[in-house]
């Protein structure tokens, strides 16, 4: 990996359906601006969730991304605006794929590709994330 990579990031435990995850809180720009990239692969029912200060419409791409993803981009009440399925990145040559949000939105979750659709869960659907645990790491300083 390249120099100055940060490593997994601090997690929160919550349930999306009746299915307990863990997740990574990406928290910071700089978090934000790395999310998954340069990771070979990760656990099944682990993700990431990039949480901003305020609702908005979010650009994803997968550069120097190599795991299959998909995205879940998540208004500000809880329900998913849409859900798409991310290629990884396999080269420079290769044109970068943007994923775009379809509403203002203020979280993106990434799991792996297929999590969604093998676990049920649609656009429309709501997932509960709890602000009190994202405070929490913000507070203690668990962010990197």
């Amino acid at each position: 990996m390249p120099p100055g990579v940060l490593g997994p990031l601090p997690t929160i435990a919550m349930k999306i359906g009746n299915v307990p995850v863990e997740i990574e809180a990406a928290l910071s720009t700089e978090e934000q601006a790395q999310g998954l990239m340069y990771r070979d692969s990760m656990p099944e029912n682990h993700g990431m969730l990039f949480v901003y200060a305020k609702p908005q419409y979010m650009r994803f791409w997968m550069m120097n991304t190599k795991i299959p993803l998909s995205i879940a981009f998540i208004r500000d009440d809880g329900t998913i605006s849409n859900i798409e399925e991310m290629k990884p990145y396999t080269g420079p040559l290769e044109p970068v794929e943007r994923y775009v949000s379809k509403q203002a939105c203020i979280y993106a979750l990434e799991m792996n590709q297929g999590w969604f659709a093998k676990h049920g869960v649609r656009a429309g659907d709501s997932i509960e994330i709890s602000v009190e645990a994202l405070s929490r790491l913000r507070s203690t300083g668990q962010t990197k």
